[in-house]
């Protein structure tokens, strides 16, 4: 990552530079430290967050007026307490943590900021933030997302029992991490969490009318989902299909004024440049 994206590394005068700068966005990577079956490491989530964050900056026009946080590491996982090494912060202290990096953002002059997530558990929570946050803020844009939604070439390349219940460290993620951390794999292929017997028909671990499933409900690996075809070639096809596909949000994103209202809500003027 150019150090010119990262915003922790620029001195302040610069920061109040960017922060002026017409569409000022900075992302901010989320993960988490959870366990991720016998063959995954606890950051997962945190090591795709930030890989694939970096690699679709990089390949933005370097005019563009986009900077990147920390990462944030430690997220809210307490659906994978019970496995030795998942650590999971309370849910008030996140949100206020989003909410007051956000509200220093807003008084610099940024005009966005996107919540770049990459663990599904704490979808929703970061939403929840994300709207405090702008309510409390009106004038800064906040976008929470996730990694892996709606990314074209990840779906297709899944066979549809993964695509319906690959819930955790199977394939995708397998597959991902031998092509970015190899050596970060184990040996085992796991295959678990089948449920027996499934939701009642209209119900699901996740989707339109999902459980707050605990894994110890699902699975005593860790994992759910079939991990046993991973290779480091589907994960390079996971892998520059996440980076097009976020270089693009970014590009469209930085080139529009959305999300609408931010200007009128009382954003200080920004300067082109």
């Amino acid at each position: 990552m150019p150090p010119q994206r990262r915003l922790d590394q620029l001195a302040w005068p610069q920061v109040r530079q960017a922060a002026r700068r017409r569409g000022s966005t900075v992302v901010w990577p989320w993960g988490s430290i959870e366990q991720h079956g016998p063959h995954l490491p606890l950051a997962t989530d945190a090591l795709f967050a930030e890989r694939i964050l970096d690699a679709a900056l990089a390949d933005l026009d370097a005019a563009l007026p986009v900077w990147r946080l920390p990462l944030q590491a430690i997220g809210f996982s307490p659906e994978h307490q019970g496995f030795a090494g998942t650590l999971s912060l309370p849910p008030e202290l996140l949100i206020q943590t989003v909410c007051s990096v956000g509200a220093q953002l807003a008084a610099c002059g940024f005009e966005r900021l996107v919540l770049f997530n990459a663990h599904g558990g704490q979808i929703a929570l970061l939403q929840t933030a994300a709207r405090e946050l702008r309510v409390r803020h009106p004038g800064l844009g906040v976008l929470p997302c996730f990694l892996w939604s709606g990314i074209e070439g990840i779906a297709e390349r899944l066979p549809e029992a993964e695509r319906e219940g690959g819930l955790h460290a199977g394939l995708a993620e397998t597959s991902l991490m031998l092509h970015l951390e190899p050596a970060l794999v184990g040996v085992e292929r796991p295959r678990d969490g089948a449920l027996t017997p499934p939701p009642p028909p209209g119900w699901s671990l996740e989707g339109a009318a999902p459980s707050a499933w605990l894994m110890g409900d699902l699975s005593a690996s860790g994992v759910v989902g079939d991990a046993r075809g991973a290779d480091p070639e589907l994960g390079a096809t996971f892998c520059a299909a996440l980076v097009q596909g976020w270089r693009r949000r970014f590009e469209s994103l930085l080139g529009s004024d959305w999300p609408p209202g931010r200007v009128q809500a009382g954003a200080p003027a920004a300067e082109d440049g």
